[in-house]
């Protein structure tokens, strides 16, 4: 063991003494006068890197310092070495490759006079389980000391105020000239540059393709001038799912009904290689919301749950294996728009807790999401009167309002900061929402949300006048420059921990939009699609009516407005005497008719809001009138929010699907005829009309074997 310690440990700290003196005035002397290129380094060394080693390799990134403070992934004319070849080699586009055995390798690349190097160490792990004879070797990367790879702090001394408010800019670009976005314009490239732009989400208008949305992005990345653009999306799964070719996950509620972290760690993979594919690097996603109130209408199934530690559990499994791929996460919406009534995209919602409250609820999958190392927050346009009684006047009508978690100090600084110790980025949930835009002026909500300790402020209202806005707020001592500072810190900390860089050389078009059809939309994808829906479609009522049990020549009945050409193709596949009527409402004489000789109705219902879950919505009291008018099973389908049922809880069998993709549907199918055992499991209480309880959280029936 000593002899062991002494082949790696001594040499490390002989070379990293070594490598970490002179280093500065040795790039001084190399650097010609004429050229604008300062300094040649190695990502890897960088502070907030983020370096891992993937079946023991790991391919380091070159980058070229500009004196004007930037920099540059760069790639061509380099020469690569390894001091010991017996530990790791590499290649010419240093990719290093680790032998499995222990000990010490430096990887130098060079580029004439200019030199970086970086040591990486392979250390026998003895706690990795059984092993026989030697234990096998764990590598990580020891990184380099010196002023040199202080990036950030360059990169901002140099920077006009304009380019840093820049960076906090994150604009949509839906709609031009009465036209969907789906190729950079020259009109948008020259705001991206103009303003300095730090992102630009994207939304299903612009991603129609797998090879239109590569070529939309990279062509976006082309155009910001000294830094890589955070390209982002809400790709959430379920009913928030924006790739038009992607693979359409079932979504956070029904990840709850499977209650298998394995599944969501897939999910959020899969999720983030088709992202990372198509060069989007950060996903607004997962909701960290709980869904405890029936009534919400803006949540709903966008939530794992009502419970916060299934909640916790599932969307840190999300986030880690979205993470793992690269692209960034964001936990939304801080601090919880689960308990709310009123959609934010059109109110002002308000959550009344205290926040001892909130810390054991709302609270808790933010605080465990924030420990597991999430990228970044989400804020909600929510009010929190116990936790910020501030009142400000509204601009809508003049009223006395509350101010929401995203413009609160008292909410994102002292709440979020300061006693949660969250030091990652903050972004604002759309400020183009009605709950901002109605109450607060467009540039007065975002030098409110700065003021609160924002870092990225999502979808502007009125560009210009924003990035105006910002800078004379700061030029008049309003906002301090050094907290503009910080925010931008923040935000390229997090690009460098991501590898979001402006490249010198990228990767040809044909390549990328090559490897992203390989991904995006592929068949390992649609299997855990699958899988999550399979295992989630929730049984909850079963008068000894499913598995249907039907010979061919039976007739069966698929009726509903919403998705119901969805439920009965998929019925149809099972059973193919099926017919399907279309309606939203109590069927007429006609239609009744049509269904007076099936041997079972199944019945799809979709809500969204609790006015569609009324007994006298025209689409509930359909089903109860077919309840009445008919003598044979009725078999509802709630394909989105499961709590249709309060609405006709004398159905025979009641089936919640948590969503409208096309693989729930299948799922869906294959339990009513008992193709598969159903596993879900409820992951909220459905109440009943009275306050009590119709079904609980974890009910779930199966079938008898």
């Amino acid at each position: 063991m000593k002899k062991l310690r002494t082949y790696f440990l001594v040499p490390l700290l002989i070379s990293l003494l070594v490598l970490t003196t002179g280093m500065s005035s040795q790039t001084a002397m190399a650097t010609s006068h004429k050229s604008p290129i300062q300094d040649l380094i190695l990502l890897q060394n960088v502070p907030e890197s983020d370096s891992q080693f993937e079946n023991g390799t790991i391919k380091l990134t070159p980058l070229h310092v500009f004196k004007e403070g930037h920099f540059m992934k760069t790639s061509n004319n380099l020469k690569w070495k390894s001091t010991n070849k017996r530990v790791a080699t590499v290649d010419n586009n240093g990719l290093v490759t680790t032998t499995g055995k222990p000990g010490m390798a430096i990887i130098q690349v060079s580029e004439g006079k200019l030199v970086d190097r970086v040591a990486l160490l392979g250390k026998p792990n003895r706690s990795s389980g059984k092993w026989h004879g030697k234990p096998p070797v764990t590598y990580e990367v020891k990184k380099m000391k010196g002023k040199r790879y202080n990036l950030i702090e360059n990169a901002i001394s140099h920077m006009t105020l304009e380019e840093k408010v820049g960076q906090m800019l994150m604009p949509d670009f839906r709609n031009m000239n009465g036209k969907n976005v789906t190729e950079l314009t020259p009109e948008i490239e020259q705001l991206v540059q103009k303003y300095h732009l730090g992102g630009v989400i994207l939304f299903r208008e612009n991603v129609v393709t797998t090879e239109q949305t590569a070529r939309l992005v990279s062509d976006y990345q082309k155009a910001s001038e000294k830094y890589g653009l955070l390209m982002s999306i809400d790709q959430e799964g379920g009913i928030v799912t924006r790739l038009q070719s992607g693979t359409d996950m079932p979504g956070n509620m029904a990840l709850g009904a499977t209650r298998s972290e394995e599944l969501a760690g897939k999910v959020g993979k899969a999720i983030g290689e088709e992202l990372h594919s198509l060069g989007i690097n950060m996903n607004f996603a997962p909701s960290f919301d709980i869904n405890n109130n029936p009534d919400n209408p803006v949540i709903g199934v966008r939530s794992f749950s009502e419970d916060p530690e299934l909640t916790a559990q599932l969307g840190v499994a999300y986030m880690n294996g979205l993470q793992g791929t690269g692209t960034s996460g964001a936990a939304k919406h801080f601090p919880g728009h689960g308990d709310t009534a009123v959609d934010s995209h059109l109110g002002l919602p308000e959550v009344p807790y205290d926040k001892e409250r909130l810390k054991q609820v709302e609270l808790y999958p933010f605080q465990k999401a924030m420990e597991a190392g999430v990228d970044a927050v989400m804020t909600a346009h929510v009010t929190f009167p116990k936790i910020d009684g501030t009142t400000v006047i509204s601009k809508k009508d003049g009223t006395e309002i509350n101010v929401p978690a995203t413009l609160s100090y008292k909410v994102l600084t002292e709440l979020m900061r300061e006693e949660m110790g969250y030091d990652g980025l903050i972004t604002t949930d759309a400020l183009n929402m009605k709950a901002i835009a109605d109450h607060f002026g467009p540039v007065d909500s975002v030098i409110r949300a700065v003021q609160a300790g924002t870092d990225l402020v999502l979808m502007p209202v009125g560009l210009e006048s924003v990035a105006t806005g910002l800078v004379d707020a700061v030029r008049t001592g309003e906002i301090s420059e050094s907290r503009i500072e910080s925010s931008v810190e923040r935000i390229l900390s997090l690009k460098l921990k991501r590898g979001v860089l402006k490249e010198e050389n990228p990767k040809s078009i044909d390549e990328v939009i090559a490897t992203a059809k390989e991904t995006v939309g592929s068949e390992t994808h649609k299997q855990i699609e699958r899988e999550v829906a399979e295992k989630s479609v929730t049984v909850v009522k079963n008068n000894d009516v499913l598995p249907l049990k039907v010979n061919t020549t039976e007739k069966i009945a698929v009726i509903g407005s919403s998705y119901i050409d969805e439920l009965y193709q998929a019925v149809k596949s099972k059973h193919e005497n099926t017919v399907l009527v279309k309606t939203g409402e109590p069927l007429t004489t006609d239609q009744l008719s049509q269904v007076s000789d099936v041997s079972a109705i199944i019945v799809g219902t979709t809500t969204s809001t609790v006015a569609g879950r009324s007994p006298s919505n025209p689409q509930m009291a359909m089903v109860n009138d077919l309840m009445d008018q008919t003598d044979v099973p009725v078999i509802a389908v709630g394909v989105r929010n499961p709590y249709d049922i309060m609405a006709y809880p004398n159905v025979d069998g009641y089936l919640a699907q948590y969503g409208f993709r096309t693989a729930s549907f299948k799922a869906t199918a294959s339990l009513l005829f008992g193709d598969i055992q159903p596993t879900g499991k409820l992951p909220v209480t459905i109440p009943n009309p009275t306050g009590g309880t119709l079904y609980p959280f974890g009910h779930g029936l199966t079938y008898n074997k």
